[in-house]
């Protein structure tokens, strides 16, 4: 069956639900905004314990990967992914949850080649990317303070 171009969009237009963007936009808004109002809260509470503003940070974000991981393990993650969709990609919750889904995914297929090679499936490009972009942009300010 061979289609057009216009005739496959006409298809697609179709098949696809109607998403309310009003809605997802709030409620990405929302879920993000709990996100990241709870690793606040987390750097007030190592704070007060004692912890510099530096070191409760970190210990912030530790906490955040935590969560996230537990909660993929529980399969709640997606559900709130379901209900908050883009709010629940705050970089470090969601990168830890794209790290995380497909280890628990493919964990049948052992340790070397289940986990150990599908869990950077998705999380993998960002990392070597991220490294990559970071190296670039410290090679052009060590060039600039050369100058």
């Amino acid at each position: 069956m061979a289609l057009t171009p216009k005739e496959y969009e006409n298809l697609s237009n179709k098949a696809a639900p109607n998403s309310n963007l009003g809605k997802n936009m709030a409620l990405a808004f929302l879920i993000g905004g709990l996100i990241c109002t709870l690793g606040q809260f987390f750097v007030n509470l190592y704070t007060k314990l004692g912890l510099d503003k530096d070191m409760a940070s970190g210990t912030a974000s530790v906490t955040l990967v935590f969560l996230s991981v537990l909660f993929t393990g529980l399969n709640l993650y997606d559900n709130l992914a379901r209900y908050g969709g883009a709010g629940t990609l705050v970089p470090i919750t969601g990168f830890a949850n794209a790290v995380a889904s497909p280890a628990l995914e493919f964990k049948s297929e052992g340790l070397i080649m289940g986990i150990g090679v599908k869990m950077f499936t998705i999380a993998g490009p960002v990392i070597v990317y991220g490294v990559s972009a970071s190296v670039i942009y410290g090679l052009i300010l060590y060039l600039f303070k050369l100058i």
